[in-house]
């Protein structure tokens, strides 16, 4: 794959629900505000995307239970934006962010009716490729591809991180072979606490997880569905590896912009 100077080193991801009687009006906002005024026009911040889970893909995650450690209730979040910035510029951008955000809420353009399940920044840890000379991750958030997966991953104790990414390079390669998963992008949380994150207006939803959660995001070039027999059986290999386990896995539509798609499929 050839090699090009923008490349992503953060991102944010940002998991939300919209208060019932509101989803209308929340996706608006988002989409022709928030979205914009909040993250797009900011330093350093080259892509974003947003993706929705309809009440079908909600019930095609997992865990469903206490052992999901992202969204609790496993339902929670329906709504995912998530948005690179590139590498060495993470400072530059959410410290702009940080304060954006509170003008914003301040100009009134804020919207309360909806709660965070899981708002988290990631470093980012590499990516593994289905094929030799495919999409770039950094091109993945505009590239159209039809659906996105998240599935997070704790590291068992005493199992050093780098035996965990050499086993899951290999998974991954099988589970993407022959596949619509076109790649996996891996990411660690960024603890909250910093000058971003503590000028949040509202709660940011479930802990970040620690030095031991990987965040992968994959991307499918077909209906998201089609691709879920091979995540279900990808998070059972994790789990019986001994290594690491599944926290949360879960699949996303792409939002259709400027239309209320899938708005009233959420819950």
């Amino acid at each position: 794959m050839d090699e090009y100077p923008v490349k992503v080193g953060s991102m944010l991801y940002t998991l939300v629900d919209p208060n019932k009687g509101h989803e209308i009006a929340y996706n608006r906002w988002y989409e022709r505000d928030h979205y914009y005024a909040g993250c797009m026009i900011g330093p350093w911040l080259f892509a974003g995307s947003r993706w929705v889970a309809t009440r079908e893909l909600k019930d095609l995650r997992f865990p469903q239970d206490d052992s999901n450690l992202v969204t609790q209730p496993y339902d929670a979040g329906s709504y995912v934006a998530i948005y690179w910035v590139h590498k060495d510029h993470h400072n530059d951008h959410f410290k702009w962010a940080g304060g954006q955000v509170v003008e914003l809420y301040k100009e009134g353009r804020g919207f309360a009716e909806r709660k965070h399940a899981h708002t988290v920044l990631y470093w980012y840890h590499g990516t593994e490729y289905r094929d030799p000379d495919g999409v770039p991750v950094e091109l993945a958030l505009d590239a159209c591809f039809d659906g996105h997966i998240s599935v997070a991953i704790d590291r068992a104790a005493g199992v050093a991180e780098a035996q965990l990414d050499e086993f899951l390079a290999g998974a991954l390669a099988e589970t993407m072979a022959g596949s619509a998963i076109a790649m996996s992008s891996q990411w660690k949380p960024e603890q909250r606490g910093g000058e971003t994150t503590s000028q949040a207006p509202m709660d940011l939803g479930s802990p970040t997880g620690g030095d031991s959660r990987i965040m992968q995001l994959m991307f499918t070039e077909t209906d998201v569905r089609e691709s879920w027999d091979r995540i279900v059986s990808y998070g059972q290999r994790v789990n019986d590896s001994g290594l690491a386990t599944v926290v949360y896995a879960a699949p996303f539509h792409r939002t259709k912009v400027g239309t209320d798609t899938y708005v009233d499929e959420i819950w």
